[in-house]
């Protein structure tokens, strides 16, 4: 008779702290991706800081495509990433680097936080997600501190306001990429769909790079920042977060990103010395409140 030993369950190879470690350093890198964009926003061209930091992240992910194996994507899965290439990478980087030219970093990034309002509101119409109250409430919440947000630019001049609704278009390109990456990744490595969007959202910002070859040559601090954004914020980040999201619950570890605008004010007073309006920390507050509302469950249909 043969004896079936159980294996006893294996161990963590890594420290509990880790995952919450990774995490952090996650936010924080975010967070700077805000301030440094701020920070060289008039000394390159949108274009070219998109698709220097792109070009940048995919060469460091390469490696990883390599050695994971390449998997065919399907006619339908190279539609979904080149979406999730033009929206997320692409475009949302020209619309967030010409935005910071006109507001300031904390306030693009409370800015950003209604990007998962708008997932769910498109999650209702791909999907055929359900559309209950508490996401209705949450959306008329969410973008009324947009509203607020541009009030309290609204005596800065028009740019301000333009800068404002540039970042919210950056927003719903994050919704675009999110969307598109939830069917991609059942079947195709992260790896490879992120270093395939890197590309893509490169090509799309090359057009509007006049002044890349010019960074590049000429060398200097922008360009180094420019490389810092594609190494940290961009590739390190994003494995850092996945790290995290493998070991951590995901609903817990989501609202966590709502500390970036915190922390990317934070930084910008202590290196830009810049600090948002009052009314933006108010409209921020809103745009987080309506994204939590939009995080309650439907209502039970009763029987």
């Amino acid at each position: 008779m043969t004896v079936t030993q159980h294996a006893e369950p294996q161990a963590p190879t890594h420290p509990a702290w880790f995952p919450a470690a990774a995490g952090a350093i996650t936010l924080v890198m975010w967070a700077s991706a805000f301030v440094v964009i701020r920070h060289v926003a008039h000394d390159i061209s949108p274009g070219s800081l998109g698709a220097g930091r792109l070009l940048v992240a995919a060469l460091v992910v390469l490696p990883l495509v390599l050695r994971r194996g390449w998997v065919q994507p399907t006619r339908r899965e190279w539609i979904l990433l080149t979406a999730c290439g033009v929206g997320w990478f692409g475009i949302y980087n020209l619309a967030l680097n010409e935005g910071e030219r006109r507001v300031d970093a904390g306030t693009a990034a409370m800015i950003i936080q209604i990007g998962p309002i708008i997932v769910a509101f498109m999650a209702v119409w791909i999907f055929g997600e359900v559309l209950h109250k508490w996401l209705l409430i949450g959306m008329v919440i969410g973008f009324a501190g947009v509203a607020v947000i541009a009030r309290g630019y609204s005596g800065g001049g028009e740019g301000d306001v333009v800068g404002v609704l540039l970042v919210v278009v950056a927003a719903a390109m994050y919704a675009v990429g999110v969307l598109s990456q939830k069917s991609l990744l059942r079947r195709i490595p992260s790896v490879q769909v992120v270093f395939v969007s890197f590309v893509i959202g490169a090509l799309v910002c090359l057009p509007f790079a006049h002044d890349l070859v010019d960074v590049v040559t000429e060398g200097g601090a922008t360009l180094w920042w420019t490389v810092y954004l594609g190494v940290f914020p961009t590739a390190v980040a994003f494995t850092t977060w996945a790290f995290a999201l493998t070991h951590t619950d995901a609903g817990k570890l989501s609202l966590t990103t709502f500390l970036v605008p915190a922390i990317t004010t934070l930084i910008a007073w202590a290196l830009l010395d810049e600090v948002p309006p009052a009314l933006t920390f108010v409209g921020g507050a809103l745009a987080i409140v309506g994204v939590l509302l939009t995080r309650r469950a439907a209502p039970v249909p009763k029987a």
